[in-house]
């Protein structure tokens, strides 16, 4: 990625979320603690069902690579804007900031799918039942883990190809605190019509195909859920949605306030607060969504918790 043959630039000037001196250090320490938990949480999910024997479930195993998304695509953010709380000015190379952009959409490409992959897992097991196992064998399961990654693959491959032909020239200072498709174009000094129809394609496709997956999915749980006859066997099958309901409502919603356009002056400061929520704040709130939310993952953490210590007190 020589930054010669397309750019004058060599580097840029992440602006970050506030200018303001008074709030840098509180920032700083909340979104350290923000990072530092949502680490914890999702390798803790992580290991978890890796080391329980009843979570080896494929919605147990979709969600330990949900957990290894959301973990990625933090590292790629959070880092680098945290450093921006401590220094005066936050520099970011060319090379970075492209390797920052492709991280990036490859991560946030793969959640919108792999949250699609989950809710197609539960419509099968709830609509057929039957056939669950089959249907949803480790083998079905390991080319969709591969669907979704090709997904992102090609999504990061398209944008920051088409982003590494961009010229900038006219300034160099990002307004926002990663490298993003929409901060970059507004820098440029290049026609970005290409990147614009990319951007639109691409947002389409990976909006559209997995919310109309997910709709459709639970069209038909709802409708099989009706069917059941009594009150506590309705509450019971639709308590094993909830949580992915839940994460799905978070994680679309901030991403669509986002990426709607806003006539409002202060647009731009509205989505850097906004994508702090869908970069930052989701990854951390999933693992707590579904172990706080999901009986099975308390049980297994109590047993581990419960085997640890027994082992510690015969240590005395």
């Amino acid at each position: 990625m020589a930054a010669g043959n397309h750019s004058t630039v060599t580097e840029f000037i992440l602006a970050g979320l506030t200018e303001k001196p008074e709030l840098q250090l509180p920032l700083f320490l909340f979104f350290l603690g923000v990072y530092v938990v949502t680490v914890v949480g999702n390798l803790g999910m992580i290991t978890l069902i890796g080391l329980s024997s009843h979570l080896h479930t494929p919605m147990y195993y979709f969600l330990s690579r949900l957990s290894f998304i959301d973990l990625c695509y933090s590292t790629v953010v959070t880092p680098k804007m945290l450093v921006n709380f401590v220094t005066e000015k936050n520099i970011i190379s060319y090379p970075e900031c492209m390797t920052q952009l492709y991280f990036f959409v490859f991560f946030i490409i793969s959640e919108c799918h792999m949250l699609a992959v989950m809710a197609y897992d539960r419509y099968v097991a709830i609509c057929n039942p039957l056939f669950y196992n089959v249907t949803m064998s480790y083998q079905v399961c390991s080319w969709l883990v591969v669907e979704v990654y090709t997904m992102g693959l090609i999504g990061a491959i398209a944008h920051t190809s088409c982003m590494l032909k961009v010229v900038f020239c006219k300034d160099k200072i990002i307004n926002h605190y990663f490298c993003d498709v929409f901060p970059l174009l507004e820098i440029s000094c290049s026609s970005t019509y290409i990147n614009e129809v990319v951007v639109l394609c691409f947002s389409v496709f990976n909006i559209l195909a997995p919310t109309l997956t997910i709709l459709g999915s639970y069209v038909s749980i709802i409708a099989s859920i009706l069917r059941i006859p009594c009150t506590e066997g309705r509450s019971k099958t639709f308590s094993t949605c909830s949580s992915h309901i839940l994460a799905v409502t978070i994680f679309y919603g901030s991403a669509a306030f986002m990426y709607l356009p806003s006539s409002n002056i202060t647009s731009m400061d509205q989505s850097k607060v906004s994508s702090v929520f869908y970069t930052i704040i989701v990854p951390m709130l999933n693992p707590l969504i579904y172990s706080l939310r999901n009986k099975r993952v308390k049980v297994a953490l109590n047993k581990i918790m419960e085997k640890r210590l027994s082992c510690i007190l015969k240590d005395f």
